[in-house]
């Protein structure tokens, strides 16, 4: 199974019409936020696969040519502060970064994120007595505190995270947010107990 994994940038080699002869045997992409809409929605309709995505802190209303205003990209599928089962596995999301502004869009608390975690637990639990593993894969915006992180403020993970690997054990937690180009680290994967913690700013390929 191969998955794609984008977030924060626009990737010409992604953003190509070319993108099926590149990536031939993608089944379903997973996108970390702060992303246009319109280039999300181009990625899964031009691999014909489903997208499942969270919302990045820079994330809003978007508007076409037309004025017509977006406030998610079409046909994707939320797994914003929820989980759900595809392709044999089970897949959750928490966006947003930690709040650093009063008006901004997808920021939290530490104590806000885990409460959003805590409304997973009972969903994780059903998996775990079906299937037998609590989580698969994590999609973040932000990394878990101490992974991958800024230097700054707005760019700091969350504790909330690492309560999530150490109690439920993902087999990954995927991340954007923290852009190589800025030069805060040039690691982009990272074991942390029985999870691997990947940063795809930009995109990824994750094969299973």
């Amino acid at each position: 199974m191969q998955i794609l994994t984008i977030s924060d940038e626009v990737v010409p080699t992604i953003y190509s019409l070319n993108i099926k002869q590149r990536f031939p045997a993608i089944d379903f992409v997973l996108s970390c936020g702060d992303l246009p809409y319109y280039y999300i929605e181009f990625v899964m309709t031009m691999l014909s696969v489903p997208c499942f995505y969270v919302y990045g802190n820079h994330d809003g209303s978007q508007f076409l040519e037309t004025g017509e205003e977006l406030t998610a990209p079409r046909g994707a599928i939320s797994v914003e502060g929820r989980g759900m089962r595809h392709g044999g596995l089970s897949i959750a999301g928490l966006g947003g970064s930690l709040r650093y502004k009063l008006d901004g869009y997808h920021m939290y608390t530490d104590a806000e994120m885990m409460r959003r975690a805590w409304r997973l637990v009972p969903w994780m639990l059903l998996n775990n007595y079906r299937y037998g593993s609590y989580l698969d894969i994590l999609i973040t915006h932000a990394p878990p505190l101490d992974i991958h992180n800024g230097p700054d403020y707005p760019h700091r993970g969350f504790q909330t995270f690492l309560w999530l690997m150490d109690r439920f054990r993902p087999r990954y937690l995927i991340h954007g947010h923290i852009h190589l180009s800025y030069g805060y680290t040039s690691t982009t994967e990272t074991r942390y107990g029985d999870t691997m913690v990947i940063n795809t700013a930009g995109y990824g390929l994750l094969e299973l």
